[in-house]
């Protein structure tokens, strides 16, 4: 990890996966993603377009049996490497929050840097698959990138039909929401917390 440039990268190889995550937070929205699962590749597009983080993930799964093994890996990866490219947190804002409208679905991520991890899930996908994608695995992605980047992360849908709809706009309101909060705010001095860690 570079603390001055932000960047960090995981490998993780099991006997279910092999994964390799890059993340830059203070990027284009640049991305090279070779997942396997074309519908988190599609999230994860939009996730690191709306956040402005250079993103790279690649990943080789036991996708032959289901993609569970490689979202919950990735997640895993991809919430190591944001934590580690924070560094000292130190000048952050902390915290982030977004609306994100996709049609007639209204997504909306809070997030608070906080090293508490908790997910709380506000969602009901009226869709069990979106193509071969098992809608669950969104539940299962958020949590593990939550408990590994050690971040407390609300996630609700307001309204919506259409379960393609109302993951992107969480995914959407994520990046946006994320960016948000690891912004350098020049008039906070050290850590953003009273406890002086976080």
């Amino acid at each position: 990890m570079n603390d001055s440039k932000r960047t960090a990268t995981i490998y993780r190889k099991t006997n279910e996966t092999e994964i390799e995550v890059t993340i830059h937070l203070d990027g284009e929205g640049k991305t090279t993603l070779d997942t396997g699962v074309p519908f988190l590749e599609h999230m994860l597009d939009l996730f690191s377009k709306h956040g402005q983080f250079d993103l790279t993930v690649k990943a080789k799964g036991d996708i032959q049996i289901d993609d569970h093994h490689t979202v919950e890996d990735i997640a895993i990866c991809l919430g190591q490497a944001f934590r580690e490219a924070l560094g000292s947190k130190e000048g952050i804002q902390r915290y982030g929050m977004s609306f994100v409208p996709m049609d007639e679905a209204l997504g909306q991520v809070i997030v608070d840097i906080s090293n508490r991890p908790h997910l709380e899930y506000r969602i009901d996908l009226p869709d069990r698959r979106i193509g071969t994608f098992a809608t669950e695995l969104f539940h299962e992605f958020l949590w593990k990138f939550a408990l590994e980047a050690r971040i407390t992360l609300h996630v609700i849908v307001h309204y919506g039909r259409n379960s393609h709809h109302m993951i992107e706009s969480i995914f959407k309101a994520l990046g946006r929401s994320l960016d948000q909060a690891t912004q350098i705010n020049p008039k906070q001095k050290g850590i953003p917390s009273s406890k002086g860690v976080l």
